[in-house]
């Protein structure tokens, strides 16, 4: 289970209202805010044919992340938000960026993301809050096409294995991945539960995110993807 926030995260944090814009969350389908959420799985092509299976959309290979160990395929949920399935990359001899990546047999949610449109000054802001972060590092993966998406992110370090998300900004000059990835899904249901509610619903307020977090005898997050062939649910 992981380990709670310390009470010097929430007095020194508490209230500041970090991920920016601050949007309102839909009943249903998360924050306007997610940017996309992450499958992961050890074989790229069995991930993406649970998804195709269940939906009827085939994700499109997206490519791969140099020196992460990983590759991955994507599929949009809509305006400004998709889906990435993530694997292992067979070609790069270097540890993937996920523990346990290369040990998921089956298609797991390992990850959420909320975009921001100014990282830096969003850092600054956490790490003023007494909040442990990783430092923000620049991404980027060439598509099939040759063109290069690139991005900057950070996660914290206390992420509650992974309830919490990580952030990311998408560099001026990158269509966002939900522009052309293959289309026909959305994110019918997002949820984060916990046997603690209200102290994972304070360190979600504490990043600028306010939503209730749901009552559950283990900690997991939990997703309900839609298509033209049928919908289906995917927990961490």
């Amino acid at each position: 289970m992981p380990q709670p926030f310390s009470r010097r995260f929430f007095l020194t944090a508490t209230g500041a209202a970090l991920a920016a814009p601050r949007a309102p969350w839909s009943a249903e389908g998360g924050p306007s805010s997610l940017d996309h959420i992450i499958f992961g799985i050890n074989d790229l092509d069995r991930g993406v044919a649970f998804v195709e299976e269940r939906t009827g959309v085939r994700a499109a290979f997206g490519g791969v992340h140099p020196g992460r160990g990983t590759r991955n395929a994507l599929v949009s949920l809509g305006e400004q938000r998709y889906l990435e399935i993530i694997a292992p990359d067979p070609k790069q001899d270097v540890p993937a960026q996920i523990p346990g990546l290369r040990d998921l047999a089956e298609l797991r949610l390992v990850g959420w993301a909320v975009h921001t449109t100014d990282i830096a000054a969003l850092a600054k802001k956490v790490a003023d809050a007494g909040v442990a972060i990783a430092e923000p590092r620049d991404g980027s993966r060439v598509r099939p096409d040759r063109k290069t998406l690139r991005w900057k992110s950070f996660s914290l370090k206390d992420d509650h294995h992974g309830l919490l998300p990580f952030f990311i900004e998408w560099s001026r000059d990158s269509v966002h991945p939900s522009t052309d990835a293959p289309a026909g899904c959305h994110l019918a249901h997002f949820s984060i539960r916990s046997p603690g509610p209200a102290e994972l619903g304070r360190a979600l307020r504490t990043l600028g995110i306010d939503y209730a977090v749901e009552l559950s005898d283990k900690p997991r997050l939990v997703a309900r993807i839609s298509g033209p062939r049928g919908e289906f649910d995917l927990s961490s």
